[in-house]
């Protein structure tokens, strides 16, 4: 029958006292250098292995990381922009990375918000992203900041929480001047510019400024916000064709948006992008198999993930936010 080795049976192999094991193997300045190395070298022959779980309940810590997926009232979870899900994948690999878990809940009504992980001892800090058309949810984790509270979010509603987001007014910029390039001399923004998801407002700036120096007015088309992503795409173009405003190129302020644009496009016969070229924003894997591909703006999602978990980590150690800025680039597809 196998003993399992502990602690005490190290101290006796290395001459030293339980407390000094647990000392010299948690790395305190306390213990010398020799005592350390004579430790290690105990328990690399006894083949101790250091009860992590223990430790972390000493110290108070989870070594995990919630993370609140905020979906619309009444959505289901399976309606949920895919840019999130991608987004949930970055964080995780970057909490992983340092040695965290992660506790991911969908909250999307009164009956399951829920942001005190570190008061029931579940999670050391948490993470939350989603969409602002959910006021409730954003007044209850509003409710929870406060100076030790120890979060960060993606999605934001308002610039005075902690927050990481990507380089909306440079991607504008960069949607701008790409289609120009290509020629496209009436470009037509689709978006709500004014909406709590403040990065539509600052993609659309960025695109403005940049047409504005190229001598040209944007023009914008609002959306319905009640509507989903993909029909706002839809509505907007054809209240555009019903305008009979001319147009040659249309930046929609999300991909889900755009999706909606190309299928309304399709369906009223203007090819993509011989007559109107399509440029979304955020990266999708789903701009891949559209028809044609989506050009898009997509954000770093793995340095995206790394500012997330990096943030709400300084917040644990009670360190300021790092960069909170994720730079983006074009990609290039067939629209």
């Amino acid at each position: 029958m196998a003993f399992r080795v502990t602690a005490f049976d190290v101290a006796q192999r290395a001459g030293v006292t339980q407390p000094t094991v647990s000392r010299a193997l948690n790395g305190s300045p306390k213990v010398s250098d020799e005592t350390r190395a004579k430790v290690l070298k105990a328990a690399q022959e006894l083949g101790y292995v250091i009860n992590q779980n223990a430790t972390r309940l000493r110290r108070g810590e989870t070594m995990t990381l919630a993370v609140v997926l905020i979906g619309r009232a009444g959505e289901s979870a399976t309606e949920t922009n895919p840019f999130y899900f991608s987004l949930l994948g970055s964080v995780a690999a970057a909490a992983t990375a340092r040695g965290y878990n992660l506790l991911v809940s969908f909250q999307d009504s009164p009956e399951n918000f829920f942001g005190q992980y570190d008061d029931a001892r579940q999670a050391d800090g948490m993470i939350v992203i989603g969409t602002t058309q959910n006021p409730e949810a954003w007044a209850y984790f509003r409710g929870l900041d406060h100076a030790d509270k120890a979060w960060v979010c993606w999605g934001a509603p308002d610039d005075d929480l902690r927050w990481v987001r990507s380089e909306n007014e440079g991607g504008g910029r960069i949607a701008a001047r790409y289609l120009l390039d290509c020629g496209r001399k009436q470009p037509v923004f689709i978006g709500a510019r004014t909406s709590q998801q403040r990065q539509f407002g600052e993609r659309y700036e960025g695109f403005a400024e940049e047409l504005r120096s190229a001598g040209l007015v944007a023009t914008a088309i609002e959306v319905d916000e009640t509507l989903s992503r993909e029909e706002q795409g839809v509505e907007a173009v054809r209240s555009l064709l019903q305008s009979g405003q001319a147009f040659d190129a249309i930046f929609a302020a999300c991909d889900l948006t755009a999706l909606g644009v190309l299928g309304a496009l399709a369906d009223s016969g203007i090819s993509v992008p011989e007559r109107v070229s399509v440029i979304g924003f955020d990266g999708i894997r789903a701009g891949n198999y559209s028809s044609p591909p989506l050009t898009t703006i997509e954000p770093d999602f793995q340095q995206a993930g790394d500012l997330l978990v990096q943030n709400v980590l300084n917040r644990i150690a009670g360190e300021p936010l790092t960069q909170r800025r994720v730079p983006v680039q074009l990609v290039k597809r067939g629209s």
